[in-house]
């Protein structure tokens, strides 16, 4: 009997060919959409985790997006957390940016923690930078605003973030007169706590010049010194941003203390008039570059130095 040769006879396409070519395409869409879903699940995850480590205010991060999951379907809250435009607008900003803030985490997290804790308050911010959105953000419904000696940079930021509030101060100093300075202000009676005038026609050089009457009318609860630039001779230091924060702090009439942050305290001018007008027994903590003052209102106008 012959018996043919299954080499020999012509190939024929098996029925299931087509059906397991369209299973192994069928799978791999699968599989590639299921990665796309987890992408953006995993993406979702981490905005609400951020949004959660801002605004937590001491409540955990499950609490928090329980809260936010909680919400109404028409936007309100359900006794939960509503975060602000700002905040949403410093989460897209940070996350799809490659410019950092200028100070470094563990900076950052020393005025967190007094911003969790004082929020909303009123803060006053020298100097305009990468951070700002930053900070506005993190002092949900309260008063941020920004002291700021270049114009152009202002409508720089603002056109990018126009939410933020930035003031042009001008600064009639400069590093190379902090040694005169100091020596002129000791001896300056218009200079001591209880005669220095921050209100129009300043008569002491140190307090900054032409500042809105809103800055000085307003009670601040938390003011962060990080500039004007200090690091050549022909730069303003920032020898009228710590006086004036000093006068500010002391005249404040409501109750509580004023918190008082200084950038780059390794810097001798920085940490010299820290010295003499924050004071060091009101400092209370400090890393890296940045010192933590917390300042009581001045209960004896008669004093002829900040830290008598």
């Amino acid at each position: 009997m012959f018996f043919p040769c299954p080499l020999l006879l012509p190939k024929k396409k098996r029925p299931f060919d087509s059906e397991m070519k369209a299973r192994r395409f069928s799978l791999f869409d699968r599989l590639s959409l299921t990665a796309v879903l987890a992408a953006v699940a995993i993406t979702l995850a981490v905005v609400l985790l951020t949004i959660a480590f801002f605004i937590s205010g001491g409540k955990s991060a499950s609490s928090v997006l329980c809260s936010l999951a909680s919400s109404g379907s028409d936007g309100s809250s359900s006794g939960g957390y509503d975060a602000t435009s700002m905040q949403l607008r410093a989460i897209l900003h940070y996350a799809t940016t490659k410019v950092v803030p200028q100070q470094n985490l563990a900076e950052v997290r020393l005025a967190f923690n007094v911003l969790q804790e004082i929020s909303p308050c009123n803060f006053l911010v020298f100097g305009l930078g990468h951070d700002s959105l930053m900070w506005a953000g993190l002092n949900p419904r309260g008063t941020t605003v920004f002291l700021e000696e270049d114009p152009k940079w202002i409508s720089t930021v603002l056109q990018r973030h126009p939410g933020l509030q930035a003031l042009h101060v001008g600064y009639n100093t400069q590093l190379s007169e902090a040694d005169d300075l100091l020596s002129v202000v000791r001896d300056d009676v218009e200079c001591s706590p209880g005669r220095v005038r921050l209100h129009s026609q300043p008569k002491c050089r140190l307090v900054l010049p032409g500042l809105p009457e809103e800055i000085y009318d307003k009670e601040w609860d938390m003011i962060m010194i990080d500039a004007p630039r200090g690091y050549f001779p022909e730069a303003p230091g920032r020898m009228g941003a710590i006086f004036t924060a000093a006068a500010i702090a002391q005249q404040r009439v409501k109750p509580g203390k004023t918190h008082v942050f200084l950038h780059d305290v390794e810097r001798r001018v920085e940490k010299m008039y820290a010295e003499e007008f924050l004071c060091m027994a009101n400092k209370v903590e400090g890393v890296g570059r940045l010192w933590h003052f917390m300042i009581p209102p001045a209960t004896n106008t008669s004093r002829g130095s900040f830290c008598s």
